[in-house]
Formats: structure tokens, sequence, C-alpha cells
């Protein structure tokens, strides 16, 4: 028997919401303050996905201005098809809440926003037997709309809003069978996350929660996955159903930290009595029928094709002055947009950490800029591996606390700047033992030029535990003065020792 292992989207891809086409599903996630936003996924089979696209992909569908704090923006989208085309309604927190665009096709190109004037966060969109669209929001409440215009043509109503735990979000309504059901995650997206579920006649009601609410949540238990929440519903082309939802991975002493952010976790589905049963969120499953393993991404981009790959991305936009893979072709030109990443505005191209323990090399050719690479969560906890006026530095940011921890004399030219992630114990570069890395934190992060060490740093000051928010690691590529090439940039997972 197959089986498949949980994350099936590593590294912060929270909120996943899926729809299955034919033999084919597609998956969207949330995207916070980067931009593009909204990565889609394509599987033949649930567990292998390979990203296609990004739902928005232009300034006219997505304008975050530096006044967009980190971890607002782009909240849980919603994907669903309907009479041929497809539809992803999201908020956009900060930048004028829930709007909702469309498609032929899920690789795009997708329309500019219809806002829809339903308050709150967290859209779901589902239709009846009679053609009327229903939007349901955290709260919980519905409205029936009309997509084309994004008006509302009744309510919004009240809906059964949970059991009574804190924030009642994410709704997903379904009509299966002689039932429609409004599943929603309730407890808040941290440890105390969960999945509940209630069952009406009609979208209007009444509703009746499940006697066995919460229907899924990992609170209080010791599994390696946590905060399991936030899911979607869909029936695979054999029939059987699954559940595609967040979780985290939080690894060191307590409180146990958590730094890849929440990811897409899937797991399978019973119907028993009329209620969905799920099991706990393993580390590793029994497989769908259906296996279609898709091609690895290549560890290496070395920026030959004409446009950057799907999975960069950048803090709230990327304007076209600000990179070129043409100007140097064969390489990413980056052009300074601010100078500090200490504040919005600056120019950044990553992308997420998605392994506990990886690995980060790309060769940088600094000119007279100031570049090179930055692990981040947001602009007050980020470390930078940095060259300018030749010399090396790591400079660690800390909440109100900057401060260069190394520093090193570098030779003129191209330079192959290192980012590793490791759980296991280490030593600094000079030798010195540091058991905090060891023990407490969930890993320590290196930085060498050319191979030659220069520091390690404790990793759970880059985690959520200590930045807040709803993000996870990016791993990229900076200028906060004048202009520099990287040739290529190469990640790569290292196993667990």
């Amino acid at each position: 028997m197959r089986t498949y292992d949980n994350p099936v989207l590593a590294g912060f891809h929270p909120d996943p919401s899926v729809c299955r086409v034919g033999d084919d599903y597609y998956l969207v996630c949330s995207s916070f303050e980067y931009f593009p936003g909204v990565p889609i996924f394509h599987s033949r089979d649930l567990v292998h996905w390979r990203q296609i696209g990004n739902v928005l992909d232009r300034p006219g569908q997505l304008d975050l201005s530096d006044d967009i704090p980190a971890s607002a923006g782009i909240y849980a989208p919603t994907l669903r098809h309907h009479n041929g085309r497809f539809y992803m309604i999201t908020t956009a927190v900060g930048a004028g809440e829930n709007f909702l665009v469309t498609s032929e096709r899920p690789e795009g190109p997708w329309s500019d926003p219809v806002w829809v004037d339903v308050p709150s966060i967290d859209p779901d969109l589902a239709w009846d037997e009679d053609g009327n669209c229903w939007c349901t929001v955290a709260g919980c409440s519905l409205a029936r709309i009309d997509p084309g215009t994004g008006k509302v043509l009744e309510g919004p109503l009240p809906v059964w809003s949970g059991t009574g735990l804190e924030h009642p979000e994410a709704p997903h309504l379904y009509r299966i069978g002689d039932w429609w059901y409004l599943m929603l995650a309730e407890g808040g997206t941290a440890h105390g996350h969960s999945v509940s579920i209630a069952r009406a006649r009609s979208p209007r009601g009444p509703w009746e929660g499940a006697p066995d609410n919460p229907v899924l949540s990992h609170r209080s238990t010791d599994l390696p996955i946590q905060c399991t929440g936030h899911a979607d519903l869909v029936q695979a082309a054999d029939g059987t159903w699954w559940m595609l939802l967040l979780g985290t991975r939080p690894r060191g002493y307590f409180p146990g930290f958590h730094v890849l952010g929440r990811e897409t976790f899937l797991t399978p589905v019973e119907w028993v009595d009329g209620w969905p049963r799920v099991g706990p969120v393993r580390e590793s499953h029994p497989a769908p029928a259906a296996w279609h393993p898709v091609p690895p991404q290549p560890e290496r981009d070395d920026f030959d094709a004409a446009d950057l790959a799907p999975y960069w991305i950048s803090p709230r936009r990327r304007p076209a002055h600000s990179f070129s893979l043409s100007e140097r072709p064969g390489a990413l030109t980056l052009h300074a947009t601010g100078d500090s990443l200490d504040r919005p505005g600056h120019t950044f191209v990553g992308r997420r950490q998605q392994h506990p323990e990886c690995r980060v090399d790309a060769l940088l050719e600094p000119g007279q800029g100031r570049a090179g690479l930055s692990v981040r969560i947001d602009e007050a906890h980020h470390y930078d591996l940095e060259i300018a006026g030749g010399e090396a530095r790591v400079i660690a940011r800390v909440g109100p606390a900057r401060q260069c921890v190394a520093r090193r004399a570098v030779a003129a030219g191209a330079l192959t700047l290192t980012v590793g992630v490791r759980t296991e114990p280490l030593v600094t570069a000079t030798g010195e033992d540091l058991p905090g890395l060891r023990t407490g934190g969930p890993d320590a992060i290196t930085f060498a030029v050319d191979g030659e060490p220069l520091a390690a740093l404790d990793g759970r000051y880059l985690s959520t535990q200590v930045a807040g928010g709803f993000t996870g690691r990016v791993i990229g590529m900076y200028v906060t003065e004048g202009s520099a090439a990287f040739d290529w940039f190469a990640y790569a997972a290292e196993p667990s020792r």
C-alpha cells in the first residue's frame, strides 16, 4: 500500500482551499503581504502539487502600500469552479476588504477584482440548485450575492457560528446529498485551533451542530503536527473524501517554535451517520487511489527564463524598475528601492523556506552596491548576510535591536553566499559552543562566504513565537544601495541528522 508524507505543501502555505474539476485538483493559499499573491497549485492525486502560477500577479489586482503591516494583506482565499469558470474570493486586509476574481483557466489570466460588499474576513462561495450564489464570512454570516457585480441581494443573515470557542472563521458551505453543511474553524489559529461542522436543509438554516464537534483538533496532545484547522473538503474522483487543512510543526523546548509558518496537510475523511469523521492528522497516511508524482522543482535557478518563476515573492510589491532578467542575460539584476530591510519599500526577491533543514547558495556580483541574502519573517525580524565596500557582514535584527554580529574582508568580484539551517548541535565559526542552539531553539542559521563560515545564530528569533504574525520564513536576495547581480540561486533540502 502506498503512503504519503505530510505536509503535502511544506512551508508557509496556510489556509488551503481546494476544488476538483474532473480528475484535476486545484488549490490556493493565503499570501498576506507578499506579491504576487495567492499561489495556485495543480495536482492529479491530492498529494503531489505543482505551482502553476499566482492568481494575483499584476499590480492592477493587488496593490499593497508600504502602510500595510506584515501579516496583513491577502487572507484566506476560497477557490471554486462553477459553470465552467474558476472563482477565487479573498480578503485584502487593509486594502479594500473582500473581492473576487474569475478565470476560464486556473493558470490565468484572472480578472480584475470585483469588490463584494459583505463585511468580515475569510469569504466563501457556494451555489444552490437555483443558481443563487452564497457568500459566507467569518463571524459567521451569509449573504446572497451577484458574483458579477459583488452586489448583496439578500442578507447578511446570521448563521451557525460554532460551539462557542473564540474566532469562528474560515467558513465553507457545501451541498452534499440532501444536506447543506457549514464547516468552520474555531479556537484561534494557534494550539486551540479546531474544525467544527453543522448542517441544515437550506443555506438559511436552521442549523444543527455535529454531535462530536470539534470533528478535528490536536489541542492538548503531544502529536508532532499542531494547530490543525482552517480546512476544506473535497471528494476525489473515486468517491473518497479528503480534507486539506493547515497545521504547524513546532520544534525545541517549551513553548515550541515553528519557523516554516502554517503548512498544508492532507487527511482522509469518512462519513458516518451523515457527519464527517476525521482521525488525527499523521505524518504518514495511506495514499489516495490515484498516484501522479510531479517532477521535483529544480534546486537551482540560473535566471535564464524570460520571467521569474512563480515561487519568487517580494514584500508588498515588485516594481518593474527594481529587477531585470534582461539587463544581464542569465542573471537577476536588482536595483535598490529602499536603503534598509528594516522598513517597507526595499528590493527583495525570495522564496519560502520549506524544510526544517536546508541550504541556500547564491552567486553574487555586488559591484558597487550593498546586497546579499536575508532570512526574514518581517521588517523587525531578519538575519542578513551582506556584502558592501569589500566587506562581508552578518546583521541580526530582532525587534528593536539591530547588531552586526560578524564581519570579514572579502576580495572584489563574484562571491558565493551560503545560508544553512541546521537542527543538529553546532558551534560558532570561532569554535565557541552554543548550547542554546542545541536545546532551546528549533534550529541554528549559519552564514558563510566562499565556503568560509562567518556566523551561527539561534533560529528561535525568526519564529512565529517570537515575531508573531501569520507567515513563515522567506529566504531571498536583496539590494539596499545601488545595483547588484545574482548569477544563480540554489535551494536544497538537507536531511535531518
